[in-house]
């Protein structure tokens, strides 16, 4: 049985951790470059001041060019498409350094139409500098009851779609919460599952917001733990010290690893030799559905380097 095409993303890549840092600073990219984060956002949007915005993009630009990224997936946040920065934010930096990246993340989210508009852009700008049309994936911020209300055609808007992220301190404005409480799987628990429901149903990722409470690294673990319980691929991180927490929750132990394995090995025979469609392993059901499960945990193993490539835990 072919049950690798059982994997939820239709190109799966590992975003355990996207962490986010401004694009002003050379010096936090190179940081961010260096970690062990799975993807880097270098930001031109919410993090950078005004009157840093222009600027910031020759200092983006050069980190692209000049920093090592060792493998990270590379990506960047320009500003809101309705400001009048976008439109240069995305031909400067696609311009000079497009080779260099991997995906543009897109914020405020409205409907499909932006992402539309973004991916029209992108095709005109690759096929002007030379680049391969289509290659630069696109990225999709959930972050308002529109977004939100819209998700499954933003999913669904372009091939070049790779994640819907939700955005919890915008949606929270947007929708005029009283506070941003650490209870947000309870508060938020509707945005959240209906962001991971229009992904799914898209064949592509779906990442949690960020901790707002930053230097509680206890609450960035339980923040980790309930999304990826609800089914989130990963989670957006703002700051270096919640990279090695984020990522280990979002990690199959070498327990579950050894289990997923094994519950994969007795499914094929199963199916070989007897033509079975489920099995039980120990006091458990298996059959194709809960199958897709295990996978993903040996998905995200092979690519964060956990197993070999024959599939033996790495020690």
């Amino acid at each position: 049985m072919a049950y690798e095409q059982l994997v939820i993303a239709r190109e799966f890549s590992v975003r355990r951790t996207e962490l986010t840092c401004p694009a002003h600073s050379l010096k936090m990219m190179a940081k961010a470059a260096a970690s062990s984060a799975d993807e880097v956002i270098l930001d031109l949007e919410d993090s950078c001041a005004v009157s840093q915005k222009v600027e910031a993009r020759k200092t983006l630009i050069e980190a692209f060019k000049t920093l090592d990224f060792k493998g990270k997936i590379r990506t960047f946040r320009p500003n809101n498409i309705r400001t009048k920065f976008f439109y240069r934010d995305l031909i400067e930096v696609i311009e000079a350094a497009g080779d260099k990246v991997d995906a543009v993340v897109i914020p405020k989210s409205l409907g499909p139409e932006d992402i539309q508009f973004v991916d029209r852009l992108l095709t005109q700008i690759e096929e002007n500098v030379g680049l391969p049309v289509g290659r630069i994936q696109i990225e999709a911020l959930i972050e308002s009851a529109s977004g939100v209300l819209k998700a499954e055609a933003i999913a669904a808007a372009s091939p070049r779609m790779a994640s819907l992220i939700f955005g919890i301190a915008d949606y929270a404005g947007d929708i005029g919460a009283k506070e941003l409480t650490k209870d947000q799987f309870s508060v938020y628990h509707y945005p959240k599952a209906h962001s991971i429901a229009a992904a799914r149903a898209a064949g592509i990722a779906v990442i949690d917001n960020v901790t707002l409470q930053f230097r509680d690294l206890e609450q960035v673990e339980r923040d980790a733990r309930a999304g990826a319980q609800m089914g989130f691929d990963g989670k957006w991180a703002i700051h270096p010290s919640h990279i090695e927490i984020i990522n280990r929750v979002y990690s199959p132990s070498r327990e579950e690893l050894e289990r997923a394995l094994a519950i994969m090995a007795a499914y094929r025979a199963a199916d070989l030799e007897q033509g079975a469609g489920a099995i039980v392993y120990g006091d458990e059901m298996v059959d194709a559905a809960t199958l897709r499960v295990e996978w993903k945990k040996i998905a995200v193993a092979r690519k964060a380097g956990l197993l070999d490539q024959n599939d033996r835990l790495v020690a």
